[in-house]
């Protein structure tokens, strides 16, 4: 972390346009950051980039959302037969596994801090805009870039631990900050947005409003840190920032007064899995999510698109609707049986080859098959057998192809989640929103259970899986919880042969569930960055 290497960023890259439909603007590149932030546009566009950093965390190493269901029990690390053991490294919690992979997170890690960086210089700079008659905005803009920076911090600091938080610009060699620290930034941040964000309900929103940061959001993921933070550190509430009566409140404010509610068949959350009836993005149903288009181009540089969903896709293979990808994170087989046969939930998250009897042929190039694939975040081909998103790149004269114009959103937050949160954290409607979840998952053959932890923990495994919530929701339950949860021992196949796959729990307790801090970090701190144990 050698000064200038992470923090710094040209300004040009602070006005990147791009992240979806209301998220576009012109680079200015006379521009400095000296002589910008005079007017409320120039704020904007600002707020822009901090959300194009937000867009591009993932364009390149290992995606949040894969990453979280690889360490978890819901998936394998996949890849093809001849690839690098990286995912295999970070599924099994042993670097002996890929002794080489000493950076897997590093461009992750970059991009996290540049993007951060940007929020900050926005941060600093609001008061230096001439707001006139548009002073209200002001608060709105730094209420959305710290949320965007409460976001990442919160990824950060469950992948790593310990990690520098920066608040301003800087360029300087800091040394990590505790988790409290950290999460006493993340509590603060998201309190100043659900106390500046308008109160909008979701049915008011116009179109153009719809992926920015909201009031709701912000209550959400109060929601979301509390719960792991207090689980995670064993802690009676959120760094002494936020109670739990409190972080109770703002999520029963969401059900009551955000106007989101649950998409009525679950299937139609995801496109490969809804046929014609997709509910679309910004659905309802969705609190937050990170936008994606199809325009990424390989002549500009242009690169709006979801480049880690083709990682999940079948190994080299096409099957109406689904398209091909990489074979990384295959399904383990616990989570398809998992399910119940009058589960809906079962099918519309998971691609069965059998079932589906699909004639799936690359066996000899898929590592940990397992003859199951995620449905929710997959590539599409259409009835002619084209990429879906590679096709309409083209219609636009985009020099493009699938591996870079995937353009599904990622949705981090859904109605769905603050329901189960909220029954919890203990609500006195806690039966009824448990209830609401699963009424829709089982239909006709819906039997109410009762509440208890257990009960909460297995159906969110159900809800959510694919979405990067597993993990989170196991380590938070203690390190041995989730340590002996995720350990194994079982067959896959292995370029068509069947192997023995292990999993130790051992390896999850001595890293405490924690990632590897990229090395070249670490060599460019000069020591001031420690490595996580086990690493």
């Amino acid at each position: 972390m050698k000064k200038l290497n992470i923090y710094t960023v040209v300004f040009s890259l602070l006005v990147l346009g791009g992240c979806s439909d209301f998220l576009e603007t012109e680079s200015l590149s006379n521009s400095t950051v000296d002589n910008y932030y005079k007017t409320p546009e120039q704020a904007y566009n600002a707020l822009v980039g901090c959300y194009d950093g937000v867009q591009a965390l993932w364009s390149s190493g290992v995606s949040f959302p894969v990453a979280s269901e690889v360490l978890s029990d819901n998936a394998f690390g996949g890849t093809g037969y001849s690839d690098g053991y990286g995912y295999q490294l970070l599924d099994e919690f042993d670097k002996s596994r890929s002794p080489s992979d000493l950076n897997m997170f590093n461009n992750n890690w970059i991009a996290y801090y540049k993007a951060i960086y940007r929020c900050n210089i926005l941060l600093q700079k609001l008061d230096d805009v001439e707001w006139g008659t548009d002073a209200d905005l002001r608060n709105i803009y730094e209420a959305e870039a710290r949320f965007l920076r409460a976001y990442m911090y919160f990824d950060m600091v469950r992948l790593w631990g310990n990690v520098p938080l920066l608040t301003e610009p800087s360029t300087e060699n800091l040394p990590q900050a505790t988790p409290q620290e950290v999460y006493a930034q993340i509590a603060e941040d998201l309190k100043f947005a659900t106390e500046n964000l308008e109160a909008k309900s979701y049915a008011s929103q116009s179109s153009s409003e719809r992926g920015r940061v909201t009031k709701w959001a912000a209550e959400s993921l109060i929601g979301r840190v509390y719960l792991y933070y207090t689980g995670y550190y064993g802690a009676s509430d959120l760094a002494g920032v936020i109670s739990k009566t409190q972080a109770l409140a703002y999520l029963e404010d969401v059900i009551a007064n955000s106007g989101h509610g649950l998409v009525e068949t679950y299937a139609n959350l995801w496109p490969a899995a809804s046929g014609t009836n997709y509910a679309k993005e910004d659905n309802k149903e969705t609190v937050f999510a990170i936008k994606y288009t199809y325009t990424s181009d390989y002549t500009t540089g242009n690169d709006d698109g979801n480049k880690w969903l083709v990682m999940l896709g079948m190994r080299n293979y096409s099957s109406y609707p689904y398209g091909k990808g990489w074979g990384g994170v295959t399904v383990n087989p616990n989570l398809w049986d998992a399910y119940s046969s009058t589960d809906t939930r079962k099918a519309a998250s998971i691609i069965s080859i059998e079932d589906e009897n699909i004639a799936f042929d690359q066996q000899a190039d898929q590592r940990e098959y397992t003859g199951y694939y995620n449905k929710k975040y997959t590539p599409m081909i259409n009835l002619n057998g084209e990429s879906v998103s590679a096709e309409l790149a083209s219609e636009l004269g985009l020099n493009s192809d699938f591996q870079i114009s995937q353009f599904q959103d990622y949705v981090v937050i859904r109605y769905a989640d603050v329901l189960l949160m909220a029954a919890e954290l203990g609500s006195s409607s806690a039966q009824n929103y448990f209830d609401q979840v699963r009424e829709r998952a089982y239909g006709d053959d819906f039997v109410q259970i009762p509440i208890t932890q257990q009960s909460i923990m297995n159906e969110r495994r159900l809800e959510f899986a694919f979405e990067g919530i597993r993990y989170w929701d196991l380590l938070r339950q203690g390190v041995d919880v989730a340590a002996n949860t995720i350990a194994e021992t079982t067959q896959v196949l292995n370029g068509g042969v069947e192997t023995t796959k292990t999993i130790t729990a051992s390896k999850i307790q001595e890293t405490k569930g924690l990632q590897q801090i990229p090395n070249t970090q670490v060599s460019l701190s000069n020591g001031v960055l420690k490595q996580n144990n086990g690493w």
